[in-house]
């Protein structure tokens, strides 16, 4: 009778332990197992902060730049850093990998066939295009989406002249999950990014001198138009998530805190994309861990036999 009672106390008292450890609620994490990789896995610069500014520090600790969240972006990794640079390689792509939640996740940098890549979603645009006209209507330049002739025309003047170079290089400033699985991705950009679309009209006009009066004049009153209000748009990523493969940005900013030291323009607005995720992978009891719980399921048990006598 007693060898039946201490087998099943014992037996109550692990199961009690491995529910509990089971159970228990995964909690809100971030990016772990952090490296970076890719065809041009060099081509990186790490920012780190103080309370106001963002600078260049190749020193800096990638997991402690990426701690950050919404509230406070912290510094960040800029992927595909020479993409604005003259010899870049449009075709390569730099890769930050980690793990969220106990799952894989790599996010990269663009390459020309990405912003070339048709039907995205199922439209007849290539995603250059589909972007594009998202950044005009999410900015409230609606006539400008290149459906139109004067879209088209600024369109086709953006992707000539570095526009989507300038939009390829993403400055990951965090990488989170909540309790219920979302996962959150910090981009450090522009709090107003009018000038990053009103640049490449301006070297439109600068090389081609030819242009007529008109032509010169819809341009300059385009680029008024432009320049005129706050224009909101992120960097973009490519990632790889949870079995799915697609791109990820914003045209919502809030204000970082921060100012690049180098431009005092950058790193002033944070961008927060969200991707749908399942909630954490919940810890599995390693044997040590159950040896532990016979251990104490044992002790409790001597101390429970020797009380009865």
């Amino acid at each position: 009778m007693t060898h039946l009672l201490h087998k099943a106390l014992l037996t109550t008292i692990l199961a009690s332990g491995i529910s509990a450890l089971a159970l228990a609620p995964a909690s809100a994490t971030g990016i772990k197992n952090v490296s970076i990789g890719g065809s041009a896995p060099t081509d990186y610069l790490l920012y780190d902060s103080n309370a106001t500014e963002t600078y260049v520090n190749p020193t800096a600790s990638l997991q402690t730049i990426l701690s950050g969240n919404a509230t406070s972006p912290t510094g960040n990794v800029e992927l595909a850093a020479s993409s604005e640079k003259t010899g870049f390689d449009f075709t390569k792509t730099t890769t930050l990998n980690g793990t969220i939640g106990g799952r894989a996740i790599g996010i990269s940098s663009l390459t020309q066939s990405d912003w070339n890549t048709v039907a995205y979603k199922g439209s007849t645009k290539t995603f250059g295009q589909y972007w594009f006209d998202q950044a005009m209507t999410s900015n409230g330049f609606g006539t400008l989406v290149s459906s139109s002739s004067t879209g088209a025309s600024l369109f086709n003047i953006f992707k000539s002249n570095g526009g989507f170079q300038r939009f390829s290089d993403p400055n990951i400033s965090y990488v989170n999950q909540s309790i219920a699985g979302d996962v959150s991705i910090g981009l450090a950009g522009h709090f107003n990014a009018n000038s990053l679309f009103t640049q490449s009209i301006d070297q439109y006009l600068s090389s081609n001198s030819k242009l007529s009066t008109a032509e010169k004049k819809n341009l300059n009153t385009m680029k008024t138009q432009l320049g005129s209000k706050t224009i909101q748009a992120s960097e973009v990523f490519k990632y790889t998530y949870n079995g799915l493969t697609d791109y990820g940005y914003s045209f919502q900013a809030t204000a970082s805190n921060l100012t690049e030291r180098g431009d005092k323009v950058s790193h002033t607005g944070n961008y927060e994309v969200i991707l749908a995720g399942p909630p954490a992978i919940k810890h599995v009891p390693e044997p040590g861990v159950l040896l532990s719980l016979v251990g104490v399921a044992a002790a409790g048990w001597k101390r429970r036999k020797s009380k009865s006598i």
